[in-house]
């Protein structure tokens, strides 16, 4: 799966000519980038704008003064943005154990300096593609949350009870109004939800 297009990528490293040679070989794949020279300078970033909005990744320098890459990590990890927003640690030999630590904690991937341009980029295409699969997912269950939240208690109620597998009769009997009364709430639900079964609507809600 080819990663979107409005994909983009994050560069964290206090070195300058490593954050401007690697936006140098992501333009030349086409890929936006971003970089910071700072993990608290990123981190500020995330927390205004409320990351990630869109597919995106993050190449991060294990060891920089101030806030490690590894701290930045585990903020990113509590924050639950690991996920959507891959990490790719960028790492000299002596920091390999402590990648390969982060990388059982939740971290993509991490490259070793001197890495090679075309598998670092190779890895930053894949982590993209997760972040799109992660995102649109996010975006789906947003707005299945939306349509529940625009459901009446009443069709809430007989929706619940159409999930369970109920026929109209017994929902009827249950809540105590006619079958005619549960069959219009049945449909109300059903185009709300944009489904036409209750197997459809059940599958749908197992993403909530």
């Amino acid at each position: 799966m080819q990663p979107a297009i409005d994909a983009s990528v994050y560069i964290v490293d206090d070195d300058a000519s490593v954050r401007e040679a690697l936006a140098w070989l992501l333009r030349s794949r086409r890929l936006s980038s971003q970089a910071f020279d700072s993990a608290e300078a990123f981190l500020q970033m995330v927390e205004r704008a409320q990351l990630p909005p869109r597919p995106a990744c993050l190449l991060l320098d294990v060891r920089m003064p101030g806030m490690s890459g590894l701290a930045l990590f585990e903020r990113l990890v509590e924050r639950e943005l690991h996920q959507a927003m891959p990490v790719i640690f960028l790492t000299g030999h002596a920091d390999v154990p402590t990648a390969v630590s982060a990388v059982k904690r939740g971290a993509f991937d991490f490259c070793e300096k001197p890495f090679s341009d075309n598998a670092l980029v190779d890895r930053v295409e894949q982590a993209l593609a997760r972040s799109t699969v992660v995102v649109q997912g996010q975006r789906s269950r947003e707005q299945l949350r939306q349509r529940l939240g625009e459901l009446t208690e009443r069709e809430r109620a007989v929706m619940d009870l159409v999930v369970e597998g109920l026929p109209n009769k017994r929902i009827a009997d249950q809540l105590d109004i006619s079958v005619r009364t549960v069959e219009v709430h049945r449909a109300r639900v059903f185009d709300k939800m944009e489904v036409k079964s209750a197997v459809e609507l059940a599958n749908l809600l197992r993403d909530v």
